[in-house]
C-alpha cells in the first residue's frame, strides 16, 4: 500500500499512526526471514503455504519490518547466529522490556551502543525510509534517592503515546527499569509531580532501519540544543558493526560508556545519571 493509499485508509476510519502502530502494543519483536542471512534454511519443501523464492521473501520480509519503524520498541532479530540461539535473543529483548533479568542460558549478548553524530545531521532526503517524533521527557519528585521516576510523550502530528519510566537500584546495586503504557489523564496526574529540579528535555526522535538494524537517531532541542546521538541494539563489535553503521551520517566516535553522554542537566550547577 502506498503512502498516499494509507493516509487515505486512516482519514476514511478516523484513525491515525500513533494509536494503531505505537499504543496498541507494548513491543514488537521481528524475526528476520531465513532467506535473509541463513538462505541455506530457506526451503519450500513441506510446506505448501511458502510459495515465496528467495528474492520475494526478502522483500515481503522488510516490507514487513518497515511498516513497524517509529514504534517506541522494536528489536529486530538477525540471523547473524544460528537458529537456538536466535530463539534466545528473542526471548532475552522480552525479558528486558518486562524488566526481568534474563539467566545466564539466556544471554543473547547484545548490547545498546552510542555514537555521537558530528554537526546537524543531513537532509531527511539522504535517510532510508523513517520515521520522527517529537519527545518529551519530565523527571517527577521522587521520597526515595535510590528510585528515579520519569514520564514521556511521544507523538507524530499532534497524536501522542504516553509512558511512564521507573528506576530503582537493587540489592547488588544493578539498575532495573519498569516502563508501562500510560493514558493521557495518567500523565497529566503524574505530570503535576514534576520535578522542577530538573530541566524538561525536548528532543525528536527518528526512527529507521539500516542493514537489518533498527536505529534511533535522537536531535536535542533543549537543554543541550544541537546534541546528537544514534543509538541502536546489537549482538556485533568490532569491524563487523563497523559495517552496519549508516554512511550516510558523520559519525564522531563512540560514546556508549563515556559518562559525559549518559547524563542529562537537570540544573545549571547539577547533572545526574539516566
Amino acid at each position: 500500500m502506498s503512502e498516499d493509499c494509507w493516509q487515505r485508509f486512516l482519514r476514511a476510519n478516523k484513525w491515525n499512526t500513533v494509536e494503531l502502530r505505537d499504543n496498541r502494543y507494548n513491543q514488537v519483536i521481528h524475526l528476520v526471514t531465513s532467506a535473509d542471512g541463513a538462505e541455506e534454511y530457506y526451503n519450500m519443501e513441506g510446506n505448501p503455504v511458502r510459495t515465496e523464492g528467495l528474492d520475494l521473501a526478502r522483500e515481503l520480509d522488510r516490507k514487513t519490518m518497515q511498516a513497524w519503524v517509529g514504534h517506541p520498541y522494536m528489536d529486530v532479530i538477525d540471523n547473524s547466529t544460528d537458529f537456538d540461539t536466535k530463539m534466545r535473543r528473542m526471548i532475552a529483548a522480552l525479558c528486558r522490556r518486562i524488566g526481568i533479568e534474563a539467566d545466564d542460558r539466556l544471554q543473547d549478548e547484545s548490547h545498546k551502543i552510542k555514537y555521537l553524530i558530528e554537526g546537524p545531521p543531513p537532509e531527511s532526503s539522504l535517510f532510508p525510509p523513517h520515521q520522527d517524533f517529537d519527545v518529551v521527557h519530565d523527571y517527577l519528585i521522587s521520597p526515595n534517592p535510590k528510585i528515579q521516576s520519569r514520564v514521556r510523550k511521544r507523538g507524530q502530528n499532534g497524536n501522542w503515546s504516553y509512558q511512564q519510566t521507573v528506576r530503582r537500584s537493587d540489592a547488588g546495586s544493578q539498575m532495573v527499569e519498569l516502563r508501562r503504557q500510560i493514558t493521557h489523564r495518567d500523565y497529566v496526574t503524574l505530570l503535576a509531580q514534576r520535578d522542577d529540579n530538573h530541566h524538561t528535555i525536548y528532543k525528536i526522535r527518528r526512527c529507521f532501519l539500516w542493514n537489518r538494524t533498527y536505529f534511533q537517531m535522537d536531535i536535542y532541542q533543549a537543554p543541550r540544543n544541537g546534541l546528537c546521538l544514534l543509538e541502536a541494539y546489537t549482538t556485533l563489535s568490532g569491524e563487523d558493526l563497523k559495517t552496519r553503521l549508516p554512511k550516510f551520517l558523520n559519525i564522531n566516535r563512540e560514546v556508549t560508556n563515556d559518562p559525559h553522554f549518559s547524563i542529562i542537566i537537570v540544573h545549571p550547577s547539577a547533572l545526574i545519571v539516566c
